[in-house]
């Protein structure tokens, strides 16, 4: 074989043998060879991987509010017969309206009514005084009854007045 051919031959070994050395493990501290850029000098930091959305922490439920008035009993309502006559506070009833008379809370305080049998809740203004009969609570409008799903006229209720539902608050 002539010397000429035999350095060529040479340098092209070496170089497969370079090729064919096993891979060597990378350190600990080493990073990833992924994350390393194939174009940036050796002393190059390392790329950072992207970061992944973690869905945020669940936020604590909103104090709720209490009402500051509560009563429970039976519920009535009353409608045709009283239609277009003056109610205590003074205006014409509607049976269509969603008002209520009441004992005792004010004119125009906004209470709401539940249905302690199906859970039906409906927001009425008192506009009247009543009921009169002993063992009831609260008599609503036709359209208030109508809404709490009150099929045979009588109802087991909770009635209650919070400070944001009342006309006139401010929000804060």
């Amino acid at each position: 074989m002539p010397k000429h051919a035999f350095v060529p031959l040479l340098l092209m070994l070496l170089g497969v043998a370079s090729c064919a050395t096993p891979a060597s493990r990378p350190l600990a501290s080493a990073p990833p060879a992924a994350l390393v850029s194939p174009s940036a000098p050796a002393n190059a930091p390392a790329l950072q991987p992207r970061p992944v959305p973690v869905p945020a922490a669940p936020r604590p439920p909103l104090a709720t509010e209490q009402p500051y008035f509560v009563q429970q009993g039976v519920a009535s309502f009353y409608g045709k017969a009283n239609q277009g006559k003056r109610t205590a506070g003074g205006e014409h009833f509607n049976r269509t309206d969603l008002t209520a008379a009441h004992r005792s809370l004010a004119f125009g305080t906004v209470v709401r009514v539940t249905n302690l049998r199906n859970g039906m809740m409906v927001k009425v203004r008192i506009n009247d005084r009543g009921p009169r009969v002993k063992n009831r609570v609260i008599d609503l409008s036709s359209a208030a009854a109508g809404t709490l799903g009150l099929k045979d006229g009588l109802a087991l209720v909770r009635v209650e007045a919070f400070a944001s539902d009342q006309p006139g608050r401010r929000a804060d």
